[in-house]
């Protein structure tokens, strides 16, 4: 880990922090760590702690995610509860009108009428067999309305960068192109969902099965049982989008994501995915920067009781290159500066930029590894004196 960095801090909005990595090495494929045959129209592989891209086809081309939406609806549901917004063991009248429309239809939970089901029964519905009727419980007694989910739904992609996507529904049902994504997009949103609220996507995540109510219902993603360190994400289909898939799998920190779109048959779905995990396990592998939890660098904050925060990694940070071969690269650190107090301890403040010769810069987040209270008359008088001395 190159420790220099770890130590600077960090007073300007674009510190340029150069750090000596070994020389590029002379390179070839081997045959067995070729690429698989990927039949999807759309496709797209992500190593999720360097941010590279190992594949992609068509990766901002917008499609309908039918069932894939349920991401950004437990998405939007973990964000509620770890805002005190939501409980898990709160629970949520089920409406008649709601019971009528979405009985049976589709993948289910088969939620009686007049139940009762706690948010964190609907969200296993969601998570685990895809239901239909869970979701659109959980966006009524969450907000009121499905309009309002969605509008919950739509200004998280906005949050993270989403401009592809749209969502007109919370399960994803068809509903005439309305709802649409892309793979660049998801890939975007599972990373988040992963980084964000781990505790809770370890928790409702990963699971091949869920019984409820008397009824046991099997998970479909092509990954469980079969791929080393699978837990998740989500499949889809409906005859307006074929058969989609998002998976990931995270084998000794290291995490893959992949987004398939477009496949006519489930079975060519299942056996592909399965091979595009494995390719990026073993064709590409990644160079360690900074592990969860470490220090990277700090920022100046401005109206604050401190007038500067740590920088820290949220997750395992990386460097990403084809196996065999080591990446030269540097490092610097951007935000948009001073950040302004408050500022909350795990919030989003400011990026890593990992720049590797003849590829696109790649921007990991760092976020604030304690929070700064916003600061009194003191606080403002002083920023002053520093700011007229040139500190």
């Amino acid at each position: 880990m190159p420790s220099k960095l770890v130590a600077t801090a960090v007073s300007a909005s674009l510190a340029a922090i150069p750090v000596k990595a070994a020389a590029p090495q002379p390179f070839a494929t081997p045959p067995e760590l070729a690429m698989p045959v990927i039949d999807a129209p759309i496709a797209l592989l992500v190593d999720v702690g360097s941010g590279r891209v190992l594949y992609a086809r068509d990766a901002h081309r917008r499609f309908v995610p039918a069932s894939i939406t349920k991401i950004m609806t437990s998405y939007v549901a973990f964000d509620m509860l770890t805002k005190g917004k939501l409980r898990l063991d709160q629970r949520i009248p089920v409406r008649p009108e709601t019971f009528r429309q979405w009985n049976h239809v589709g993948s289910t939970m088969f939620i009686p009428a007049n139940a009762t089901p706690t948010v964190a029964e609907l969200l296993e519905g969601i998570v685990t067999v895809s239901a239909n009727d869970a979701c659109v419980v959980l966006a009524e007694g969450a907000t009121g309305s499905v309009p309002a989910f969605t509008a919950l739904m739509n200004a998280a992609a906005a949050d993270l960068g989403m401009r592809d996507s749209h969502f007109n529904t919370p399960n994803g049902w068809m509903d005439e192109g309305q709802t649409y994504v892309s793979a660049a997009d998801l890939a975007t949103l599972s990373s988040a969902l992963m980084t964000r609220f781990p505790d809770l996507y370890r928790q409702f995540y990963g699971h091949s099965q869920m019984t409820w109510n008397g009824i046991t219902q099997p998970n479909h993603n092509p990954l469980y049982g079969i791929t080393e360190g699978a837990d998740g994400v989500k499949t889809g289909f409906t005859n307006e989008a074929g058969y989609g898939f998002v998976g990931s799998a995270e084998r000794k920190g290291r995490r893959l994501v992949m987004v398939l779109g477009g496949y006519d048959r489930p079975k060519d779905r299942g056996r592909q995915s399965r091979d595009f995990i494995e390719w990026g396990f073993s064709a590409w592998a990644a160079q360690p920067l900074f592990a969860k939890g470490a220090r990277v660098g700090e920022a100046e904050v401005q109206g604050g009781l401190e007038r500067t925060v740590p920088l820290i990694a949220p997750r395992a940070l990386s460097v990403t290159s084809p196996a065999g071969r080591k990446t030269a690269y540097t490092l610097s650190i951007r935000y948009k500066g001073p950040l302004k107090a408050p500022i909350a301890a795990g919030e989003t403040v400011a990026s890593l930029l990992v720049r590797v010769p003849g590829e696109p810069v790649h921007a990991l987040p760092l976020v604030a590894g304690e929070s700064v209270p916003r600061g009194g008359l003191s606080a403002r008088m002083r920023d002053g004196a520093m700011r007229i001395v040139g500190l």
